[in-house]
């Protein structure tokens, strides 16, 4: 295992779980947001995104983690060179106290994420695109439609709680 590709909604704990995993596999580690979102949330283009996934992929030859999902702009560029899928797919209710969680301290500290933007109430609560509508849709969507696309590829582990998760995690060595 040396190209890990952690999958899950905002909450499920996506960037913690790929920081310690890349961190015991000694590889870099990659958030996708990162990657994606730029100054005044302005989102890549397909294009964009998937040169600056393949640039990371090729900056790290011995192996990465990248966290994140982005499939509709990716394609294959990152699933098809994973050589493990991790699934977060924790309870909607945990990953909703998360994000309320987090998203209130990054509020109140104003915490810059990436490029210059930071977290509002108003992108966390109103409109279609807002982080918790997002968030309940792509849970019951990744529930509905990736048991059937991976579960039966070989590379594929599904992670249904904090203990299974930090169980596996605790596994993981470099090889």
């Amino acid at each position: 295992m040396r190209r890990v590709n952690v999958k899950g909604t905002s909450g499920s704990g996506k960037t913690t779980f790929g920081r310690e995993l890349a961190e015991r596999l000694g590889v870099p580690y990659v958030e996708l947001d990162a990657l994606h979102h730029g100054p005044g949330w302005a989102e890549a283009s397909a294009e964009e995104l998937r040169a600056r996934v393949r640039d990371a992929m090729d900056a790290a030859p011995d192996g990465w983690v990248i966290d994140g999902n982005y499939e509709a702009k990716l394609g294959e560029t990152l699933i098809g060179a994973a050589d493990t899928i991790v699934w977060l797919d924790l309870p909607l209710p945990l990953k909703l106290r998360r994000v309320a969680r987090r998203t209130s301290t990054r509020i109140r500290d104003d915490v810059e994420l990436w490029n210059g933007n930071k977290e509002t109430w108003r992108n966390a609560l109103w409109g279609r695109d807002s982080l918790f509508g997002w968030m309940l849709r792509t849970h019951f969507r990744q529930r509905r439609e990736w048991p059937r696309r991976f579960g039966g590829d070989p590379r594929f582990v599904r992670l249904r709680s904090d203990a299974e998760a930090r169980s596996w995690l605790e596994r993981q060595k470099p090889e």
